[in-house]
């Protein structure tokens, strides 16, 4: 049987049972990042992602600085999942033959101005062949750090607890549709925006530190929107042993996805619901700090949050409710490196 047999999670599932683990493992296998205490102020966090050409990206529709940007981007969502804060970066390039210089130029470039952005440190890592394969990767591990007592996880959500989510779903979606499909009459405004917030996400930093200084007793649990709303709703609820439900009409559709799902003949909700690397933040709220939270996330100009759902009781699954009343499953169509076909 192969490896491709299983399901990426399956296989992380069977790969890492049974692991053994120390005292300082506070969070281990299972989460946006892993979490020690190695004694000090501060608790460490670590968490580390690869992007593959002709998997993740193409320099057709991306430049290698734009590459650069959102490689080391989707690290810092990961840390801004916890509520944390990046410090330093590790980075390894595989090169195929050929390669041209100008291409890791341009890859450094960008990360160069995302860690610069972010406060972070490029501190090392490798370079190495590829031998005969001919595509680049990229390999980032992240270091960031948080206050004891204010990491947010997956794990928290109770039955009553209100889900939000930051910015608009779906955006990135839309603008790789765009990108892989340039032939219909797309408006040129949303086009554009909508392709850049494919090509350059914008990791929730701020965002996270801003739920993590309210703390898990208010904030009870947190993800980023890496694989999909769906997809990563059903992280937390798995994690958290709940259910969920969200309301249809409360999803944040954005004009420039509207308008781009019209071009195209497209349902925006499927983008929403399915789309993936958005990287926004996907949080669950106890009941009756609705009005905390919105009001702190005004008072700091921070990204809009909007209520989408509330966890139920695990027996009832996931659903949606359309704004008629009805019910109805919701079927999980996460991102899968296995199952799923190529982002770019």
């Amino acid at each position: 049987m192969s490896a491709q047999s299983w399901s990426e999670f399956e296989l992380i599932a069977r790969l890492t049972a049974g692991l053994p683990s120390r005292e300082e493992v506070m969070v281990g296998v299972g989460d946006d990042c892993a979490v020690l205490d190695v004694g000090g102020r501060r608790l460490l966090l670590l968490t580390c992602d690869s992007q593959v050409e002709g998997v993740h990206f193409t320099l057709r529709t991306s430049s290698p600085e734009e590459v650069g940007h959102k490689a080391l981007a989707i690290n810092l969502s990961d840390i801004a999942a916890m509520g944390g804060e990046p410090r330093y970066a590790l980075v390894s390039l595989h090169v195929p033959r050929g390669c041209p210089l100008e291409v890791l130029e341009g890859l450094y470039a960008g990360l160069r101005e995302e860690a610069a952005a972010a406060q972070t440190l490029i501190i090392g890592g490798n370079v190495s062949g590829t031998g005969g394969t001919e595509g680049l990767a990229l390999d980032i591990t992240l270091l960031g750090e948080i206050e004891r007592g204010r990491v947010l996880t997956r794990a928290g959500a109770h039955v009553g607890d209100t889900i939000f989510v930051t910015g608009w779903p779906g955006e990135s979606a839309a603008g790789l549709y765009s990108l892989l499909y340039p032939d219909y009459p797309y408006p040129p405004t949303a086009c554009e925006r909508l392709r850049s917030v494919h090509r350059l996400p914008r990791p929730r930093l701020a965002e996270g530190r801003l739920l993590s200084e309210l703390g898990p007793q208010i904030v009870t649990a947190l993800i980023d929107v890496s694989d999909g709303l769906s997809g990563d709703l059903a992280h937390i609820c798995e994690r958290s042993g709940v259910g969920a439900c969200l309301e249809v009409g409360h999803l944040p559709l954005s004009p420039e996805l509207r308008a781009l799902a019209a071009a195209s003949g497209r349902d925006p909700l499927t983008w929403v619901l399915h789309g993936g690397e958005d990287y926004e933040l996907l949080f669950t709220v106890a009941a009756g700090y609705e009005a905390t939270v919105q009001a702190r996330f005004a008072a700091a100009g921070a990204a809009p949050i909007t209520p989408i759902g509330q966890i139920t009781e695990a027996a009832r699954g996931l659903r949606l409710r359309w704004p008629d009343g009805h019910e109805e499953p919701l079927a999980v169509r996460s991102w899968d490196h296995f199952t799923s076909p190529s982002r770019d």
